[in-house]
């Protein structure tokens, strides 16, 4: 009878998918009520709170930084990085070597 075979396998593959159900949410029910337990502020605590080095009260502060204005200092004028020809024709040098020539393949031909 292959009909109560099926019906065999079925409800025994049934009753495995629900033990498997079973045991998920078991297990799920532990470990929120582990973490429901502890004291919050030990599972949110990301980083130890920082802490004072050993002497500090004794050694002198560091010096501030000196502060910056974002503006691009005026004394150094901006220099191309390709002067242009009458300035290479004087003898000025380019910043940057020659760029490496491009590859080229051939032209594609029309049908």
């Amino acid at each position: 009878m292959p009909a109560d075979d099926d019906k065999r396998e079925y409800r025994r593959d049934m009753l495995l998918a629900s033990a498997l159900i079973v045991a998920g949410l078991a297990i799920s029910v532990l470990a929120l009520t582990a973490l429901n337990s502890r004291d919050p502020q030990h599972i949110a605590q990301a980083t130890p709170p920082t802490q004072s080095t050993p002497g500090a009260e004794t050694k002198p502060p560091a010096p501030s930084e000196p502060g910056t204005t974002g503006q691009r200092p005026s004394d150094v004028p901006p220099q191309p990085a390709r002067p242009d020809p009458d300035a290479q024709k004087r003898g000025a040098e380019p910043a940057l070597p020659p760029a490496p020539a491009e590859k080229v393949a051939p032209p594609v031909r029309e049908k």
